[in-house]
């Protein structure tokens, strides 16, 4: 199920809506220029830890990855960016976001407990 085309759609959309909502944290935090860097910087460092550090051969991904990390350590990095942005629209005051935000999280990872329990395995 993890691997099902409506659930990684699914993931997709929640990561995308992670990165955003951190872009938007970003932005908001400072009235000086460095925003512009730090609304830029944030979600592209976010990208880019998501898009390396992978287990090889998940199923759920294309199998291939830059840094070779434990499923364990992978879980823990997709909830840390998951986390970080339900955080990210609290702190922005958007707490009934940030509600639906986290319960959809738990819902894919719910609907993702093969995928789970491989990585735990890895």
């Amino acid at each position: 199920m993890g691997s099902h085309p409506l659930n990684l759609l699914l993931r997709f959309f929640l990561e995308m809506a992670a990165l955003s909502v951190a872009a938007y944290w970003a932005w908001h935090i400072s009235s000086t220029w460095e925003k512009y860097l730090f609304t830029a910087a944030l979600p592209l460092f976010l990208a880019m830890v998501w898009g390396v550090f992978a287990v090889p051969n998940d199923p759920s991904r294309s199998g291939k990855t830059v840094i070779a990390v434990a499923g364990y350590l992978r879980l823990i990095i997709e909830l840390a960016i998951f986390g970080f942005a339900v955080w990210a629209l609290v702190d922005l005051q958007m707490e009934t976001i940030a509600i639906i935000f986290g319960l959809t999280i738990v819902l894919h990872y719910f609907a993702s407990y093969d995928r789970i329990k491989w990585l735990i395995k890895q």
